[in-house]
C-alpha cells in the first residue's frame, strides 16, 4: 500500500481499533509508514489516557449508582455586573463516555462550543434555567441561583433521583443531593453541566453585545474587566445590568 493509502486507513481507524490496526503495519521496514505509525500510536496513548482521566472524574458517578438516575449541576454568570445567572442540569449516558469533558474554566471557548453540541447531543437529558438581573438584584445572587438550578432540573426528563452540585445544596429540591467542592473538576456530569451554563451565558452575552456594543459584552461577557468599568462610568448603566452590583462603583 502506499503511505496516503495507510494513512487513510489510521486515520479512518475507530480509536479502540487503532492499536491493533498499527500492528498490521509494524514490519514494514519504508521511513515514512514507521513515522506514521509513531504518530498514530502518540494519538492512541493520548486517547488512553483521556478515557483514564474520564474514569477517575466518574468516581461519584460509580460511587452513587445504586441511587438511580444521577444528574450533575453547576452554573455561570454569579459574578458577573451584567446578565443573567445561568444554570444546567446534564444526566450523561452511562454506556459511553464523552471525551474531553472538563471543567469549564479548564476549556478554550472552542473546545466548550464544541462539547456543547456533543452533550447536547449525547446526554440522556439537559436542563437550563436562567435567572435575570431583576431577579438577582431582587433576591440576591445566591437566591437566584438557586432558583435558575430548580428550573435546570425541573427540565430534565427524567427526573434525577439524586443530584450532584458544584458545592452548593439547593433548597426545596426533591432528589437527594451530594455537594462536592470543586465538583467541576471532580465528576463528569458536574463538568458537563458547566459546560452546558457557560456556553448558554456566553451566547446570550454576545446577543446583549449587539444590543448594547459600547460596553463590550461579547469579550468579558458581563465581568467587572477594567474595559467594563470604563465604559459603564462613561455610559451609565443599561437594561441588563445588575444595580446591586454596581452601586459602589457608580458612587
Amino acid at each position: 500500500m502506499k503511505l496516503q493509502e495507510i494513512e487513510a486507513v489510521l486515520s479512518d481507524c475507530p480509536m479502540e481499533k487503532l492499536n491493533a490496526a498499527l500492528r498490521d503495519y509494524e514490519t514494514d521496514p519504508r521511513a515514512g509508514v514507521q513515522k506514521l505509525i509513531l504518530k498514530y500510536r502518540r494519538k492512541h496513548d493520548d486517547y488512553v489516557r483521556e478515557l483514564e482521566r474520564l474514569d477517575r472524574m466518574m468516581l461519584y458517578e460509580r460511587k452513587y449508582a445504586d441511587y438511580g438516575i444521577i444528574c450533575g449541576i453547576d452554573e455561570a454568570g454569579r459574578g458577573p455586573l451584567a446578565g443573567p445567572v445561568c444554570a444546567a442540569a446534564v444526566i450523561l449516558p452511562k454506556d459511553h463516555p464523552i471525551l474531553y469533558v472538563n471543567d469549564s474554566k479548564k476549556l478554550s471557548a472552542a473546545r466548550r462550543e464544541s462539547l456543547y453540541d456533543v452533550i447536547m447531543k449525547d446526554a440522556v437529558s439537559v436542563g437550563v434555567g436562567l435567572a435575570s438581573e431583576k431577579v438577582i438584584d431582587e433576591i440576591n445572587i445566591l437566591q437566584a441561583t438557586y432558583r435558575a438550578m430548580r428550573q435546570a432540573v425541573a427540565g430534565l426528563s427524567p427526573q434525577p433521583d439524586l443530584t450532584l452540585n458544584d458545592a452548593v445544596t439547593i433548597p426545596d429540591l426533591m432528589a437527594r443531593q451530594v455537594p462536592i467542592i470543586k465538583g467541576d473538576a471532580k465528576s463528569c456530569s458536574i463538568a458537563a453541566a458547566s459546560i452546558i451554563a457557560k456556553v448558554t451565558r456566553d451566547r446570550l452575552m454576545i446577543e446583549y453585545d449587539r444590543l448594547y456594543p459600547e460596553y463590550g459584552f461579547r469579550d468579558h461577557k458581563g465581568y467587572g474587566s477594567a474595559a467594563h468599568i470604563e465604559a459603564l462610568k462613561k455610559y451609565g448603566p443599561c437594561p441588563i445590568h445588575r444595580t446591586s452590583f454596581i452601586k459602589g462603583i457608580l458612587s
